[in-house]
This record gives structure tokens, C-alpha cells and sequence, in this order.
């Protein structure tokens, strides 16, 4: 099977060619249908020992795709199913950009009908990165400031604060539109607000918008930023949880949070989508590599 991989001696992402997995009785083989890029792919090659990570590694994160074969063990996946997950392992030999993948079942949901199986695989590391960042914040509500709104994490952050009780305010660059469903949308750092959710990295430029005692998460597990004035600063590092999932992908299938695609480019010219992916705007949406 031909997976993107990262290896010792080169800084660029390498499609090999490599044994199949086997199936353990936890786990399901996907045929992966697509798997989107993210910039945190593209620094792996170049970063790999610096990230501690084994001298071969596997790239990509999210990716949808139909089962074609269970586990002894697995009863709530069938071969068929058409499902979507985040691997969030990087140090696994193979990951999401990958012919075919073998994962744990638990990581999995099931895609929608009405939801396009290629375009699922651009909502798990988007959806969970939000979900669990506004769970960071507690059970308390009040007004929230969403940096990078225009971003994919960004579309869905305000989207879920919303529905979870909060008055949003959305942060976008001038001549952005995508902050739907915000309460209000500004393109300037100007405010006080009981909690940020810092989506663009902005940190220290953001962390003074929010109030004596509020809240702050930030988005880079490796910037974290300094807490003062008795603020709560946490930072979300995603997680993969299929049931989680389960209950964010119907909100893309019915347009509630638009997903959008940057491009599509095939699995054994991903050198094409990590140069593409990384010198383009979040806001323009996700690249999809296509097996």
C-alpha cells in the first residue's frame, strides 16, 4: 500500500510504499477515501527529531474512508460502514494519509448519508479541536471572543459556543465572512470579554481582552502562554473520540457548519498538497489528499 511518510534524511513527506497492517481484535482496516493536510504535517519531515519522534513515521491526521475489514472483537462497525476519524498517534508508522489505514474501532463514527465521504474527512481534527477546547472552559457562560474565526477550528469554535450558551464575538481579517452564527463579528482586538478562545495563536495580543479571573485556551500544545491576573489559561490538545465525532458530523452534513475544501490532489502527489497547504490561508479551507 502507499502511505505519506516522514523519514530520517529527508525534509520532505515521502510516498512509500509499505506492508499492510494487521487487524488486531479492537481494530477495523479502512480504505481511506481522503485525508486532509495540516500545516503540523508539513514540519513533521523537517522537525522529526526534534519532536522526539522514531527515525520512519506515518503523516496525516483526519480522514474518512469504508471499512473493509473488523476485528474479532469489534461489534458496532461493519465491513461497509463509511466512517470518519482523527489518528492522532504521530508517532505511528502509518497514519491518515495512507491507501489504507488500521485503527482502534473507537475512533471512528459514521458518516452521514447526505454528507460527501471525501469531504468527512476535513471535519475530525477541526470538530474535536473545538469541542474540547470549549470544554476547557467549565460549565460557566458569558461572552467569548473567537480568534481566526474565519478558520476552519474557527467556523466550528463559533458555532459550538453558540449552542453551548455563550454570546460570541468573532475575530476575523478584513474582507473575511465565514464567522457565521456569531453574535457579533469584529476585525480589530478591541474589548473585554470572560473568555478567549485563541483559534489564530495570537497570545499575548489577546490574553489582555480577557477580564480579572476570566478564561483563555490556546491552540499550540508548544506556546503555551503565561497566566496573570488571575486568568485561567489552558491550552486543547486534540484527542481522537469517535462518539464525540459521531455527534459533530451531522452538523456538517446539513451546512449548519460549512466545510470547505481548498483542493483535492491525488495520495502520490502529496508533496504538491503540503507545498500548497502550507503557503495558503486556513480561511480558503482544507487540501485533501485522494488515494
Amino acid at each position: 500500500m502507499k502511505s505519506v511518510i516522514a523519514r530520517r534524511g529527508s525534509d520532505q513527506p515521502i510516498v512509500a510504499d509499505l506492508d499492510p497492517q494487521v487487524v488486531g481484535p479492537d481494530q477495523v482496516r479502512v480504505a481511506v477515501a481522503a485525508a486532509a493536510f495540516t500545516y503540523f504535517d508539513a514540519f513533521v519531515p523537517v522537525g522529526r527529531a526534534a519532536l522526539g519522534l522514531p527515525e520512519q513515521v506515518g503523516l496525516g491526521f483526519d480522514f474518512s474512508g469504508t471499512v473493509t475489514e473488523i476485528g474479532a472483537d469489534v461489534g458496532d462497525v461493519v465491513v461497509g460502514d463509511r466512517v470518519a476519524g482523527l489518528h492522532a498517534d504521530i508517532s505511528a508508522p502509518v497514519r491518515a494519509h495512507s491507501e489504507e489505514l488500521v485503527v482502534d474501532a473507537d475512533l471512528l463514527a459514521l458518516v452521514p448519508d447526505d454528507l460527501d465521504l471525501a469531504v468527512a474527512a476535513a471535519v475530525p481534527l477541526s470538530a474535536l479541536t473545538a469541542r474540547q477546547a470549549l470544554d476547557l472552559l467549565g460549565p460557566a457562560r458569558g461572552s467569548v471572543l473567537v480568534t481566526g474565526a474565519a478558520g476552519a477550528v474557527g467556523g466550528w469554535l463559533v458555532e459550538l459556543a453558540r449552542r453551548d450558551g455563550w454570546e460570541v464575538t468573532a475575530l476575523v481579517r478584513p474582507g473575511t465572512d465565514h464567522a457565521i452564527g456569531a453574535d457579533r463579528v469584529i476585525s480589530d482586538l478591541a474589548g473585554s470579554f470572560d473568555a478567549v478562545l485563541d483559534a489564530a495563536a495570537l497570545h499575548e495580543q489577546a490574553l489582555p481582552l480577557v477580564r480579572d479571573g476570566g478564561r483563555f485556551v490556546g491552540f499550540k500544545p508548544n506556546q503555551a502562554q503565561t497566566a496573570e491576573r488571575g486568568i485561567d489559561v489552558e491550552t486543547v490538545q486534540v484527542v481522537s473520540d469517535g462518539a464525540a465525532l459521531a455527534s459533530l458530523l451531522p452538523l456538517a452534513a446539513d451546512g449548519t457548519v460549512p466545510v470547505r475544501i481548498a483542493g483535492r490532489v491525488p495520495l502520490a502527489d502529496a508533496v504538491t498538497a503540503y507545498e500548497r497547504g502550507s503557503s495558503e490561508s486556513g480561511s480558503r479551507g482544507r487540501w485533501l489528499l485522494v488515494p
